[in-house]
């Protein structure tokens, strides 16, 4: 037998056991600890740097150190999809209202998600949040931006560097530009 067939298992044993002590343990389930075992490589790394370290020290589950977390408590996400809080960039910023992702979303890297904005004509003031919602089976592009009030639909693509600034509930559709715009529709078949 060799030595990973022996090792790896072992490492995922003690990571199980010990997780619960750091992380909540309903995040240490789904996919990518059960069908994948890179979750529990995540839980390792998140150890050190949120626990000892203090990056996203808040956050009950696995967070990359690259990634800026507003309060935990204002944000919505499957399981199975933990690893939208292990890329490098994202910014979830809900301090003002709630961020809501639907399941099998795909967050790239260098996303921002706003729900708080600046007063225009005083940047010292933070206008009052309005909540974003991000339907089920979207794609958001790396560089692509979500301000506050948005909802994307069902099947959404925001393609590289886009910037949404009102709401596409009807989903199905590859938005696109600044201000993002409908450059596509998607058939069901899609």
């Amino acid at each position: 037998m060799t030595r990973e067939r022996i090792i790896k298992p072992l490492a995922i044993a003690v990571l199980r056991a010990v997780g619960g002590l750091f992380f909540s343990r309903k995040y240490l389930r789904g996919r990518w600890f059960d069908q994948y075992t890179v979750g529990w490589r995540w839980v390792w790394r998140s150890i050190w740097t949120q626990r000892v370290l203090g990056f996203n020290r808040h956050a009950p589950f696995p967070v990359s150190p690259f990634i800026k977390l507003g309060p935990v408590e204002n944000i919505t996400f499957h399981i199975d999809d933990l690893n939208n809080f292990q890329d490098h960039g994202c910014y979830f910023q809900c301090f003002g209202a709630k961020i809501a992702i639907g399941e099998g979303t795909y967050i790239a890297p260098n996303v921002g998600i706003i729900t708080t904005n600046h007063d225009p004509s005083n940047p010292d003031v933070h206008l009052p949040g309005a909540d974003v919602v991000i339907g089920r089976k979207c794609w958001i592009g790396m560089n692509a931006v979500v301000l506050p009030g948005c909802h994307l639909g069902d099947g959404t693509v925001v393609a590289a560097g886009a910037v949404v600034t009102k709401s596409f509930p009807e989903g199905r559709c590859v938005l696109a530009g600044v201000p993002a715009r409908v450059i596509r529709r998607l058939d069901t078949a899609d």
